[in-house]
């Protein structure tokens, strides 16, 4: 199952040789909402991996972009300790135009004028 979210890229960092056959870079997105009249910053931080780890070069710190993502879960052990780690592990990146956004934000529902209700329950067409 796949993931997106839209926010600012606040941070990139540099790319990690983890074994001579895997590179892993992260990269952080913030995300404010108004909630209830409050506005609320999270702040997700991204992993990509492999040839995905020049995804974040195209896009500049400060720019609103869309990031699709998976969710990924790993249980490590360590000298009879258990932890479990979680990724969120990026796929796709592209450039989000604010206004594009806002003016589409509410395009879930038709838009209605006074001219599209009906006068009388007898003008209903059923």
């Amino acid at each position: 199952m796949s993931y997106d979210l839209t926010g600012k890229l606040v941070a990139k960092y540099d790319t990690v040789q983890r074994t001579a056959t895997f590179k892993t870079r992260e990269f952080v997105i913030e995300k404010t909402e108004d909630i209830g009249g409050r506005m609320i910053t999270n702040y997700a931080k991204f992993q990509c991996v492999q040839d995905k780890t020049t995804m974040p070069d195209r896009f500049n710190t400060g720019e609103t972009v869309k990031v699709h993502f998976n969710i990924k879960g790993t249980k490590w052990e360590k000298n009879g300790q258990i932890n479990y780690i979680t990724n969120l592990d990026a796929w796709r990146m592209e450039s989000v135009n604010l206004q594009q956004a806002e003016n589409t934000a509410g395009d879930t529902a038709p838009a209605y004028t006074a001219s599209d209700i009906p006068a009388s329950p007898d003008d209903l067409p059923f």
